[in-house]
């Protein structure tokens, strides 16, 4: 597993499919800060929690200068019925060989009632306009994230 990004670092660059199918690059959102998100899987509980928490933050976050971006294993199809059921309206994009997530050192072990496995770790890093890793989240809680998210960032409501 690579070692976390930490501020200063180059944001690993991704090409994945979003929920409508199309290819979405780090590129194409160059020049503007980027909070990429990665959660385990869509319409679960705490994830559905969280996508939640982004739609509702999208305005003032965008208002700030961010855009978002969430990054599950999950295919296609999935992200596109949870994206519809919740009105997402920031791209959801599909990793399903982890590839992204572990270059995000967003994939690694996990441990959960003495058991280890391999697993997403729900992870939020926010990438400057140039290209540059300005804050990595590690390990994040589902509820409440988005709120220090915001705090961190000095976004208002």
């Amino acid at each position: 597993m690579p070692e976390r990004l930490v501020p200063g670092d180059t944001a690993p660059d991704f090409r994945l499919l979003d929920s409508a199918g199309r290819e979405v690059s780090l590129k194409d959102f160059r020049g503007r800060n980027t909070v990429v998100y990665f959660y385990p899987a869509a319409a679960t509980p705490g994830c559905t929690k969280q996508a939640c928490d982004f739609r509702d933050s999208l305005g003032a976050l965008q208002a700030a200068g961010y855009d978002v971006v969430g990054i599950s294993p999950d295919p296609v199809e999935k992200l596109a019925k949870f994206a519809d059921a919740e009105a997402l309206s920031f791209p959801l994009l599909s990793d399903p060989d982890h590839t992204v997530a572990a270059d995000y050192a967003a994939w690694g072990e996990k441990k959960n009632y003495g058991r280890s496995y391999d697993g997403l770790i729900r992870s939020t890093v926010v990438v400057g306009p140039d290209g540059k890793v300005t804050l990595a989240q590690y390990n994040v809680r589902a509820t409440g994230h988005v709120a220090k998210l915001r705090r961190d960032l000095k976004v208002d409501a």
